[in-house]
């Protein structure tokens, strides 16, 4: 402890953790929010997520908090089910990766794809934009992402003209003048402040225009006591769980969970030289944090990309950062939550549409391009499924599509058919790689052009792999040849051998 005074380590970390405070504040009550759960239930996840997964996580520097990855199964859930359903769901996930965790499988969840994991986040941010572009006029968002898209022309019609309520105009302004303000920051700010969050400047700037001017705006509505807004799940509820949707809503938000966390804290690993991420721990960490939250009823939460980066960027040494910017959470919240209505929702909506706009990213596809044409395909038809039907449906295209395409890649298959000038009537079958079902096609075309009266014989010294389809393929044509006058020339023992790829003696 004294080295980590003597050190400055303290020092480090104390402005690493009120950076990270500042970041974590609005995004909080605006994941809450879009996820149509009360912005208490977002500070509360923030509070576990620096306070409890901050002191045992097994990746030091990666800050834990409700994410926008989540928000949209969050809003889905309580949706169909209701509020009280979404504690228990998060419970059972919790369980599911802390089971993972002492399991020592944490790392197997980056086997993930890396095109479907930025293709989720991608769809995630297309949708958070869909719907929070209604809270920018103080609008109700409807439950799908087309819907939104669908109803906004209409909506900022009616907002722009007057048609609807009149607070909508008002509403709309705030929100645009809060990304105006998180865009030039962004583009303008002086490298001495880089560590000065956007978000929280346009809060204040915002949130004060609002006050003087007694602007007729929604406002964000905290409990003046965030214990009030414990929802601690009944028997009834947990009983509920054997409800199949209930049970596959858990198990997507364990996955989904985390796989971004431990994607993200890979990335975290990659910006700083410190002690390196132990996966199964941090999986632990986050099932753990996740029990807490279910139990709570509060939010699921992940570790974050944009506030571990901010963690980073700010300097700062140990997990102790992150412990300490849950602590500031809850003094604030506890201490100062008047301040916190003051805040306008479009406000909070602006950070999280200008949050979703850069989830998006197009510039991926160019760089996802560069490892093959079918990993930026995998990317833009796990982003197309995930607006047009749901996030779960669009995870597994992502996966599907993305298993199909290492099927083609391992199944590359030369077919090289010779026929031999010196001796008429007389062709070889060089096959080389892997004969697989998906090149009995291409296999039996080759066949089928086979002039009668021909014998042929395979040479199979290069071939790596056959299964089954394409053994009958060979074995029928072999059958049939003699109706043509023609031979089939195989070692069968010797091709039997490489049906499961190996050369094991007879």
């Amino acid at each position: 402890m004294r080295t980590y005074f003597s050190q400055g380590l303290f020092g480090r970390d104390l402005l690493g953790s009120v950076v990270v405070f500042l970041v974590a504040l609005p995004l909080c009550m605006g994941i809450a929010i879009a996820s149509g759960m009360p912005p208490s239930a977002g500070l509360i996840t923030g509070i576990v997520g620096g306070i409890v997964v901050g002191a045992i996580a097994g990746s030091p520097l990666q800050v834990s908090g409700p994410a926008a990855g989540l928000a949209v199964l969050v809003f889905e859930l309580v949706r169909e089910h209701g509020v009280a359903a979404l504690g228990p769901v998060v419970l059972l996930a919790g369980a599911i990766q802390v089971v993972a965790g002492l399991c020592k499988v944490g790392v197997w969840f980056r086997m993930t794809s890396p095109a479907v994991v930025a293709g989720m986040l991608s769809g995630i941010g297309i949708l958070i934009v869909a719907s929070q572009s209604h809270v920018l006029m103080d609008a109700i968002p409807l439950a799908r992402g087309l819907e939104n898209f669908a109803a906004l022309p209409g909506a900022a019609f009616e907002t722009v003209s007057g048609a609807g309520e009149g607070q909508g105009m008002t509403a709309l302004m705030i929100g645009l003048g809060t990304i105006g303000i998180m865009l030039g920051w962004e583009k303008l700010r002086p490298a001495k402040l880089r560590f000065v969050p956007g978000a929280l400047l346009a809060v204040i700037a915002m949130t004060l225009t609002a006050q003087l001017a007694a602007l007729d705006v929604k406002r964000v509505d905290v409990p003046a006591n965030l214990f009030s807004a414990v929802n601690i799940p009944s028997m009834g509820t947990l009983f509920g769980l054997f409800d199949s949707t209930l049970l596959v809503a858990a198990a997507t938000f364990a996955f989904i969970a985390s796989a971004e966390t431990l994607l993200s804290a890979a990335a975290v690993d990659r910006m700083h030289d410190g002690v390196r991420t132990n996966y199964d721990r941090e999986l632990t960490a986050q099932g753990v944090g996740n029990l807490v939250c279910g139990f709570l009823g509060a939010l699921p939460m992940t570790g974050v990309i944009v506030r571990s980066a901010a963690n980073v960027q700010a300097g700062s040494a140990t997990r102790m950062a992150t412990i300490m910017h849950g602590t500031w959470l809850l003094a604030f919240v506890m201490l100062l939550p008047w301040i916190m209505r003051m805040t306008p929702v479009s406000c909070l909506a602006g950070i999280l549409v200008f949050t979703g706009v850069k989830m998006v990213n197009p510039k991926q596809i160019k760089d996802l391009a560069a490892y093959g044409k079918g990993t930026a395909a995998v990317y833009v038809a796990t982003t197309v499924a995930i607006v047009a039907t749901d996030l779960l449906t669009g995870v597994i295209v992502g996966f599907g599509l993305s298993l199909f395409r290492l099927a083609l890649l391992s199944s590359k298959l030369k077919l090289d058919l010779k026929h031999h000038d010196e001796k008429p009537g007389h062709a070889t079958l060089h096959l080389e790689g892997s004969a697989t079902f998906l090149k009995v096609p291409t296999m039996a075309r080759t066949l089928e052009g086979i002039p009668p009266n021909t014998r042929l014989q395979v040479a199979m010294d290069r071939l790596q792999h056959v299964d089954q389809a394409s053994l009958e393929l060979l074995r029928e044509w072999g059958r049939n040849a003699s109706k043509r006058g023609c031979e089939l020339v195989v070692d069968w023992q010797e091709l039997n051998r490489r049906v499961e790829g190996s050369r094991q003696p007879a």
